[in-house]
């Protein structure tokens, strides 16, 4: 007797969410990643900033579906889908579904800024960190031997585009590893002189969240010495300046770019409507309009709620995978499932060392409070028991020693 398969596609927070709703249901459950682990994305800007260790932040795909029955994985890269024959293509072959659950993410939007693309940072996948990590790591080993002072300088600062939470908490990281790290690893450079520039197109920090946190967030980033720019925008870059909208120039070796997010490439691959940043619009079960059998979950969908598009974030992402495996074995019983509904739990941002907000339920929380809560949830939704205790002991070591043990330039660039 034929069982019917469970395609998924993409093992972020979605696909992780819809296979553990799927798993032991008796269906076929097909896991189709390009990697085999799963990433806990909002803590890769602390591997940049040398706070951890990139294992940490990431479990073994096959180490989850073991433990889940009829679940198997293939590393395979997804090129495309054939919806009228109900298969999905990959660099591996062909495979066939009954139903097919789309989760593949979202990658970095640079809004057609070629040259800043060309050469950014940005933070979406676990190498990415690593690079960023030895670039600011070898931009200071680089400033000690370098005797022109305005080179040094430049080599010493990091301007990072987009107020949102990425780009509030890595600033904030960075300037804490300058001040309490690197200052003493590096006694010969004057640390003084680093500089940690944040830039942010509209008026306000942490948009998404109530102004007073944002206005909250504005004065302790200033107060920890990051510079904030605001009505600010980046329009130009090379390896050794960035260059704003109203034409001032910022001497700077590293660019970092987290100032917007689109659908992952295979969006633009699927023979189906796609809305703004390449999203693919879905009916409210998260189903393609010709195609009931196929779901899109997380930042790939475009849905809208109460009259505002769901945010490309973590907690959508895992809302609607759950949904989605849920929703299958529902129509497997012959019901129909209820349509979607996001329930918003809230959104925080650490901004340094005993510092955060958050807003959850009508209340706001800032400083030690928030910063508590902040820490307690990311360890929770960390996957794997080991994960979570490396996590926990390089906070605390960091929290009591001032140290990030992490300091370390694995791949020098071809020119050094």
């Amino acid at each position: 007797m034929h069982t019917k398969r469970v395609v998924v596609i993409g093992m972020g927070f979605g696909g992780v969410r819809a296979a553990r709703a799927l798993a032991g249901s008796g269906l076929d459950v097909l896991l189709i990643d390009r990697n085999n682990y799963h990433l806990f994305q909002p803590l890769l800007y602390q591997v940049a900033s040398a706070g951890l260790e990139q294992e940490s932040i990431a479990y073994s795909i096959r180490a989850m579906a073991r433990q889940w029955p009829n679940v198997r994985f293939h590393l395979t890269e997804v090129t495309g889908v054939n919806f009228d024959a109900r298969e999905v293509q990959t660099t591996s072959g062909p495979v066939g579904y009954e139903y097919l659950i789309i989760g593949a993410g979202s990658a970095t939007n640079f809004f057609g800024l070629t040259t800043v693309q060309q050469h950014a940072y940005d933070l979406k996948e676990l190498e990415d960190a690593e690079v960023l990590r030895n670039q600011i790591l070898s931009c200071f080993e680089q400033a000690v031997t370098e005797p022109d002072p305005a080179r040094k300088r430049a080599l010493m600062t990091f301007v990072i585009v987009g107020g949102g939470p990425t780009g509030v908490e890595f600033a904030g990281a960075l300037i804490e590893l300058v001040t309490y790290v690197l200052a003493k690893d590096y006694p010969e450079l004057g640390i003084h002189t680093a500089r940690v520039v944040l830039v942010e197109a509209t008026d306000r920090l942490l948009a998404a969240m109530p102004q007073e946190l944002g206005m909250y967030t504005l004065q302790k980033l200033r107060s920890m010495c990051v510079e904030v720019l605001l009505n600010a925008q980046v329009v130009d870059a090379d390896d050794m300046r960035v260059v704003l909208h109203d034409g001032a120039v910022i001497p700077a070796h590293t660019l970092i770019w987290s100032a917007g997010v689109k659908a992952a490439p295979l969006a633009a691959t699927l023979q189906t409507a796609h809305a703004g940043g390449g999203r693919i619009p879905v009916q409210p079960d998260l189903t393609l309009a010709d195609h009931p059998e196929v779901y899109v979950v997380g930042d790939m969908a475009w849905l809208e709620q109460e009259g505002k598009i769901l945010p490309m974030v973590a907690p959508v992402a895992m809302q609607m995978g759950a949904y989605a495996g849920a929703a299958v074995l529902t129509r497997e019983q012959g019901e129909t499932p209820e349509p979607f509904c996001y329930r918003d739990k809230g959104s925080m941002a650490t901004i340094g060392r005993n510092t955060a907000v958050a807003t959850a339920f009508g209340l706001n929380l800032k400083g030690y409070p928030a910063w508590l809560a902040w820490l307690l949830l990311h360890v929770y939704y960390l996957i794997g028991f080991r994960n979570r205790i490396v996590v926990l002991l390089n906070w605390v070591w960091y929290y009591w020693f001032h140290e990030r043990q992490v300091r370390l330039i694995t791949r020098r660039k071809a020119s050094e």
